[in-house]
């Protein structure tokens, strides 16, 4: 018998459908800018330099390379957490696409009550975490309860609560807290921001992202929880078979429940290094695409914490390279967009790429 390639193989797959979709998404992008009358070499290139991967020609004053990696770990945090979100609900069969409002709300609380107050570093940093896991918790739990107690699809309250979040806040942004310069929210305490902006160390201005260590931990903790633990097993169950999990012992509702929890206090820490790590304020009447794009990052990394850390990194240096690029090689930033996008196409077919795969091979 042949034996399996590394698409069809059950141990292989995980990693290699993933790899073989960046591989597609970079050679279309490449084949559109040769169409275009670019090199997608010099245009790579100039990808891996906007995001401090490789080094530039030359830099601004207080900059360097280092200055652009810390930058690009910075937008690297919030997507990360943003995708564990995701993940943790879909094992359990659910499919969270209110990580977008979970954040903005979590965030607008937490700028409200710590944000704009004269609270010491010591005490600010850590409460507005607290309050993003306590806010993004309470929002995904009671998506969880109207999926459990009144059977309401998770994707409909979701977005409705999307909606609710988006036009409360800024109603509330535009009347009470609006920059009249900026037209966003007022900027934050530096005390409260969880990213040290603009930081002098030596001769560079860094930006220091402060909560990137914890959304590593928090990966591995979630590998942990859903590998290694009893809500982990039955979070997983009941994502498998509600019926089965049901014979099994396990309290459906209650696992539902707590998946929703989890997933929304992830959230809540996204939006809280989103909005006060990244950014220091937040646009009324917007919500953040990061938390759509997670869904898609989520499915890239195999709904595996620690592939979601690689495609995380993948993803977000593919955004933050991308205006480098545009005003290096001259290759429109829309490019960018279609690679991201056929990347996450074939990410999310993965399963089907795999059903191919086996087939060709039975076939053969």
């Amino acid at each position: 018998m042949k034996k399996d390639n590394l698409l069809s193989n059950d141990k292989t797959a995980p990693i290699a459908v993933p790899l073989f979709a960046i591989l597609i998404g970079l050679i279309v992008g490449a084949l559109i800018m040769l169409c275009l009358g670019y090199n997608p070499l010099t245009a790579y290139l100039n990808l891996l330099q906007g995001c401090g991967l490789l080094p530039k020609p030359s830099y601004a004053g207080y900059k360097s390379m280092l200055t652009d990696f810390t930058s690009f770990l910075n937008a690297l945090t919030p997507m990360i957490f943003a995708a564990l979100s995701v993940a943790v609900a879909y094992k359990a069969g659910l499919f969270n696409i209110g990580v977008s409002g979970q954040m903005v709300t979590a965030a607008f609380v937490a700028t409200v009550l710590v944000g704009y107050s004269d609270l010491s570093a010591w005490i600010a940093k850590p409460l507005v975490l607290v309050i993003g896991i306590i806010v993004g918790a309470l929002i995904g739990g009671l998506i969880g309860f109207l999926k459990y107690k009144f059977n309401i699809n998770e994707v409909v309250s979701s977005i409705m609560l999307n909606y609710i979040a988006q036009y409360i806040i800024s109603f509330f942004i535009k009347t009470r807290y609006v920059d009249p310069v900026s037209r966003q929210s007022k900027v934050i305490s530096k005390a409260s921001r969880w990213s040290m902006m603009n930081t002098e160390i030596g001769n560079l201005k860094i930006d220091l992202p402060l909560a990137f260590p914890i959304a590593v931990i928090a990966a591995i903790f979630v590998y942990f929880l859903l590998k290694k633990t009893r809500i982990g097993y039955e979070i997983k169950t009941v994502g498998a078979s509600r019926t089965a999990a049901k014979y099994a012992g396990i309290k459906v509702g209650g696992t539902m429940v707590l998946s929703m929890v989890i997933s929304g206090a992830l959230a809540g820490l996204a939006g809280i290094t989103y909005y006060m790590g990244y950014y220091g304020s937040i646009q009324p009447g917007t919500l953040p695409s990061m938390g759509f794009d997670a869904i898609a990052v989520c499915l890239l990394g195999n709904i595996n914490p620690i592939g979601i850390l690689f495609s995380s990194f993948m993803i977000t240096a593919i955004s933050k390279g991308s205006t480098y690029m545009s005003s290096t090689s001259g290759v429109q930033a829309e490019i960018v967009s279609v690679i991201t996008g056929v990347i996450l196409l074939f990410s999310a077919c993965g399963a089907y790429i795999r059903y191919v795969a086996k087939r060709r091979k039975e076939d053969k």
